[in-house]
């Protein structure tokens, strides 16, 4: 399990990420590893393991999918490694702190 760096993170992105179904078929079971993340990983926010949004990188290398919380703009973001078919790590997005949304 690795929490990736505001960098790592980053790097699995491009310019414009393809908003993906959330009821698409991930390319790989995965959800052993959301199920693994240790509690002090979500920083106080809790998760009921649904998904209302996946993007793709345009290589189609990456895939983020975003967790919800029960915080408005808060995600726990499980990276996909799709060609190598394996998880690459989380990270909890707070949209709320990176951007100075409204959080009610």
């Amino acid at each position: 399990m690795e929490v990736l760096s505001e960098e790592q993170f980053r790097q699995t992105q491009s310019d414009s990420m393809r908003q993906l179904s959330p009821e698409s078929a991930p390319p790989f079971d995965f959800f052993a590893y959301f199920d693994a993340i240790p509690v002090v990983d979500f920083v106080g926010y809790d998760s009921d393991g649904s998904v209302t949004y996946v993007y793709e990188d345009t290589k189609g290398r990456f895939q983020h999918v975003l967790f919800n919380t029960t915080d408005k703009n808060v995600f726990m973001v499980v990276v996909l490694d799709v060609l190598r078919r394996k998880v690459r790590g989380h990270r909890l997005l707070n949209l709320n702190s990176l951007y100075g949304l409204d959080e009610h």
